[in-house]
This record gives C-alpha cells, structure tokens and sequence, in this order.
C-alpha cells in the first residue's frame, strides 16, 4: 500500500461514499442536537455531510474539519452543504477559531488516527476547544478481535451476479492497528479502497480522555440511549472538561 495519509481514506471512496452508507438515524440527529444546547457545534471528519447536513437544515451553527477535498467536494454538492465552514486539514489538530458547545466524531473516525500520541493529541485539542459547558462526542465500535485468524481476516460482504465485495485485513495488536482492503470486483474491473485504523477500547479512551483534561459523562450502546454493556459492539460515550 502507498504511505496511508490522512486524506487517504477519503479521496478513495468519496465517489462511492453516499451510496453505500446511509443516511443517519434520526436518533443520531435528535441526540447532537439536545446536546448542541443551541451553541456552536463542530465535527471532526465531516466527510459528505453525512451528519453534518441534517444538523444544519435544523438550525444547528455546524461546522467541520476533514484532510479530503474530495469528500468536502461532495458536501459542496449539496445544497445544505454549500455554506457550512469548513476548514482542510488534521482534524488531530482541530484547526478552528473558538469554542463550541458540541464537538463531535463519528462512525469510527477516530480511529483514522493511527498512533496513540496522535489520537491523545487530538483529545488535548478539543478540550482546549471546548467552551465550560461543552462536551465531547464520539461513537465508535468496541474493537473484536476474535475475527482475526493469526492476524488476518478475509470475508466477503456482499456477493451478486454483478460484483463481489471482499474486505482483507491484517492485525498488528501491539500497535492495535488494522490495515484493510476493501476490494470491489466486477466485470468493470477491480476497484480497491484502503484504510488503516487504530482502534481503542474504551477504558483507554477514557483515560486519554483523562489525561487532557476531560472525564466521561455518560456512554450509550446507540443513539437512543441505551445501555452500554459488555455485548454492545459499539460504543457513543461523551465527555466533559474536568
């Protein structure tokens, strides 16, 4: 794979993006916006607008950070999404004028940052964002690694008469890193959309979360806020600053 930037990820499947994800639950939208308070919001990773937009045809004072201009081309696309702010770069370094009362990061996003210190950086960063009474929002999966057979994990996620979906991954559990191909073949040819990620569990998030000046406030296993348990496969936990 070529060196893995963090603009990767989007410039690869921005043209495809929309049309294999969904449109959010309207929990999700519900749930950001109770805890925007009526302040700034921004979003880490705003990608297409993906959530972004919904929040913005409510009234919510959104804007967002992505590395991809393809993705963000995406966004500009849409008519809601013409006049959201946006500001190219690392979303590690949060780099945004203010404060706001919700910064948010979703669908595993964070994990596209693929070192612990990059990862604590970004959460020392959005608690100097944060305003007294704002919070901090991420979902993520609770990382499995029981799929993984000596390292690796080959599975087909969809199959028809057109096209194969595969994803390929190898684990390093030491760095806690995956490294995935998703590969789409057809009779158009081969398409490959890579992605590297760092996962967390959870505690470790916390104590991050801890050591930049933030403490967890409450932790749901979805969006209409159900409880987090042990069989959950992902988590959406929010923090506040200390």
């Amino acid at each position: 794979m070529e060196k893995y930037r963090p603009e990767t990820y989007g410039e690869k499947i921005a043209d495809v993006y929309d049309d294999w994800y969904s449109s959010p639950d309207e929990s999700s939208i519900t749930l950001l916006s109770d805890l925007a308070h009526g302040g700034r919001v921004l979003e880490l990773g705003i990608g297409t607008g993906r959530i972004a937009v919904p929040l913005s045809e409510k009234g919510i004072d959104i804007s967002g950070i992505d590395a991809s201009p393809s993705m963000l081309a995406k966004l500009r696309d849409k008519p809601a999404g013409k006049d959201i702010p946006v500001t190219i770069g690392d979303f590690s370094e949060v780099p945004a004028e203010g404060r706001y009362d919700l910064i948010f990061i979703v669908f595993n996003t964070f994990y596209s940052l693929t070192t612990q210190e990059s990862q604590l950086l970004c959460l020392e960063n959005v608690a100097r964002r944060l305003t007294p009474r704002g919070v901090f929002l991420i979902e993520a999966f609770v990382p499995d690694i029981g799929r993984f057979d000596r390292g690796q994990s080959v599975r087909a996620t969809d199959v028809d008469e057109n096209r194969v979906n595969i994803d390929v991954s190898r684990h390093d559990p030491l760095g806690q890193l995956v490294t995935s191909q998703h590969l789409v073949l057809s009779e158009k040819g081969v398409r490959l959309y890579p992605v590297t990620i760092r996962y967390t569990w959870p505690s470790e998030l916390d104590m991050m979360a801890r050591v930049a000046g933030m403490k967890l406030d409450d932790r749901w296993g979805d969006w209409k806020r159900g409880s987090f348990s042990a069989d959950s496969g992902k988590h959406i936990s929010v923090y506040r600053l200390i």
